[in-house]
């Protein structure tokens, strides 16, 4: 057995560790989790309202809508992905652990989109139905989401490890943030505007799994430096 081999299931309890105390965590804090959905949702819901109940403005607004209102909800709670941590001194604790800053910062970032992202996207269809959606546009609307909050979270956990601690740091984060989540809502959007029309989508899906599995492979070691630096 090599040492790879041997350091394996290690690695993996702590990923697994990390993930559980933040879950547990978030548990306790409900408000984190229920902010970003409510903000969602008003945003979704009160759009209808405010154009009319005319089908054919809500099916061409409904993607963007949609999209727009998700990444804004992510920005909401990004700020806090270390805050806590920052506060209670715990940041300090996992920038001396034995155990490898990237996949403590990974199993962080994964907890957050437990937390925040999938509540997204699980809740999405409801918020589809206002805007006159179909069940096949809605499944991809759900692809393309789920898809969409890993990558808005592992960039998320680069903006939120640069700017901890700092005064008005959330403002910060989302200038940081925007222009690289661009691709993400434009793909996005689009891929579910093109389902709604019945025209060829399958390339917008590739290219938001293509996006999210290139932030997972760099976003962790990001995270991991920029919290380094701005613990110095």
């Amino acid at each position: 057995m090599n040492a790879a081999d041997a350091m394996s299931p290690g690695l993996g309890s702590a990923l697994a560790g990390m993930i559980k105390r933040d879950l547990l965590l978030a548990w306790k804090r409900p408000g984190d989790i229920l902010n970003p959905l409510f903000f969602f949702a008003m945003v979704c819901t009160l759009f209808p309202l405010a154009v009319g109940p005319s089908v054919e403005q809500l099916e061409f607004a409904g993607p963007g809508v949609l999209w727009v209102a998700a990444l804004l909800s992510m920005l909401l709670s990004l700020n806090s992905l270390f805050l806590s941590d920052f506060e209670d001194g715990s940041l300090e604790q996992l920038l001396v652990s034995p155990q490898p800053l990237v996949v403590l910062a990974l199993g962080k970032t994964v907890a957050y989109w437990l937390t925040s992202g999938l509540p997204l996207v699980l809740l999405s269809p409801a918020l589809a139905i206002t805007f006159r959606m179909p069940a096949d546009t809605i499944g991809v609307l759900m692809t393309t989401l789920a898809l969409g909050t890993i990558s808005l979270s592992l960039l998320g956990s680069i903006g939120a490890a640069l700017t901890v601690g700092l005064h008005r740091g959330t403002a910060l984060l989302s200038l940081l943030i925007l222009p690289l989540a661009m691709p993400v809502l434009i793909f996005g959007a689009r891929t579910v505007s093109l389902a709604a029309a019945g025209d060829v989508f399958s390339t917008g899906i590739y290219a938001l799994a293509a996006y999210a599995v290139g932030a997972l492979t760099l976003a962790p070691y990001a995270t991991a430096a920029a919290l380094r630096i701005s613990n110095e």
